[in-house]
């Protein structure tokens, strides 16, 4: 094998190394983009239970008195203050006061999780 196989050789595997590169640019965007949406729907999830049970709520007594099971309520309804932190939580950001505000970079905080939890 002479010198101008080697470089050519070395030449081809850079150039399958840049197109590797790029496809993997390509899917991190569409993680992202599908991170992003997951998310987006998941909040949008959230508030149209929050409609549901709201809209229920006045059809409790009717259902009642027509005899049929009624599950019983879950919690009291948490405060604005509560759901606003849960969002902020939920789009990636610390509510914790240790790192409050700044962006979660690792996965979920059991500080902030604790705190949502209580």
């Amino acid at each position: 094998m002479d010198k101008r196989d080697i470089f050519v050789q070395i030449d081809q595997m850079e150039e399958q190394m840049g197109t590797l590169y790029a496809e993997l640019g390509d899917l991190k965007r569409q993680i992202i983009e599908l991170l992003e949406e997951n998310k987006r729907l998941g909040i949008e999830n959230q508030q149209l239970r929050k409609l549901l049970k709201k809209d229920a709520e006045p059809m409790l007594p009717l259902l009642q008195a027509a005899g049929a099971s009624v599950p019983v309520s879950m919690k009291e309804p948490t405060g604005e203050g509560y759901d606003n932190l849960a969002r902020i939580y939920h789009e990636g950001f610390h509510i914790c006061n240790v790192y409050y505000g700044h962006l979660r970079t690792e996965g979920d905080c059991l500080f902030c999780m604790s705190f949502l939890n209580k």
